[in-house]
């Protein structure tokens, strides 16, 4: 595993960030992630040198908050835990306060590493809210119960309305794949000149670049509403998915592992988060933060994305 860091948190990162997202029941995913499938997966992500773990209120309404920090155990605050408020909260301090609350109870925990704002959503959409938001989030920070804190799925737009008050945040996790590029672009310039680095969720979409697709797996809610599933587009992401398996076979290595190790060498990408909840999937996918794709491999890789009709880029 290879190791960063950012400011603020003076802890090791793993390239690979473990998402916990499939570890509680939910809307998206169902109930497919047992309590003890839970711990073991969580701890074969520690076995394989992942430091970081990505969570959510909104994720089994705190069941994944829960199951987390049950399952980190006396390694609960070595790692880094990054969480997220959904953006319903009341726009007040006390409610914020209150959400963080809820969460550290959740993970048995007395601080979270990097604690994200959801989405923004239509929550967000004038300058007013938004500085409250900044307001409330460096409050947060400087009570010592988040060490950092973040945006998640924030674009150009939602970025530009935080005007100065933007350099209160230390990062922004969005969607990214060889199939999914829609914060390039402004977004991306944006972060990069304030120095606000990328988690890139969805570095496979959603498995699609790692393996084929069983019936079982599309019939995912989180899979079925995904615009690279729908019928018009899934028939397209062949042609990407036959060059990343290309490149595997060469490497002798797994899909997977080209799919994020791709990902990884892109501008301004700092980590790329990664749910599962078997741990022979953690296996292969924590091996790709090691594995070095050759420049003609990057080139076909990306050609290959940038050839795919319905890709979403930035502008």
């Amino acid at each position: 595993m290879i190791y960063k860091r950012i400011k603020g948190i003076d802890k090791d990162w793993s390239k690979i960030t473990f998402g916990c997202w499939q570890i509680a029941p939910s809307g998206g995913w169902g109930n497919i992630c047992s309590p003890k499938d839970a711990e073991t997966v969580v701890r074969s992500a520690l076995d394989h040198g992942i430091s970081a773990f990505d969570t959510a209120e909104g994720y089994g309404d705190g069941e994944s908050e829960r199951r987390l920090g049950k399952a980190l155990g006396s390694k609960k605050d070595s790692v880094i835990i990054i969480s997220k408020i959904w953006p319903d909260a009341e726009l007040t301090l006390k409610a914020y306060q209150q959400r963080l609350e809820d969460s550290l109870k959740a993970l048995g925990r007395d601080y979270i590493d990097l604690y994200l704002i959801h989405w923004p959503g239509s929550y967000f959409d004038n300058a007013e809210k938004s500085s409250k938001l900044a307001d409330f989030m460096q409050t947060l920070k400087k009570s010592g119960k988040a060490t950092t804190v973040g945006l998640s799925n924030f674009q150009s737009q939602n970025l530009t309305l935080l005007g100065s008050k933007l350099e209160v945040f230390s990062m922004n996790q969005v969607p990214y794949s060889l199939l999914d590029r829609a914060y390039e672009g402004d977004t991306l310039n944006l972060c990069k000149n304030s120095g606000i680095p990328y988690m890139a969720f969805s570095p496979t979409a959603q498995g699609l670049l790692a393996r084929p697709m069983s019936q079982e797996d599309l019939e995912m809610p989180t899979r079925k509403h995904h615009f690279l599933y729908q019928e018009k587009i899934y028939p397209h992401t062949k042609k990407v998915l036959e060059t990343v398996c290309d490149v595997a076979k060469e490497l002798d290595r797994k899909p997977v592992e080209v799919a994020l190790a791709w990902v990884l060498t892109r501008d301004n990408i700092f980590t790329a988060i990664v749910g599962s909840r078997k741990p022979e999937q953690v296996k292969e996918f924590a091996r790709s933060a090691e594995l070095k794709l050759n420049p003609s491999q990057l080139q076909r890789l990306t050609s290959a994305s940038d050839l795919f009709p319905m890709v979403k880029k930035g502008h």
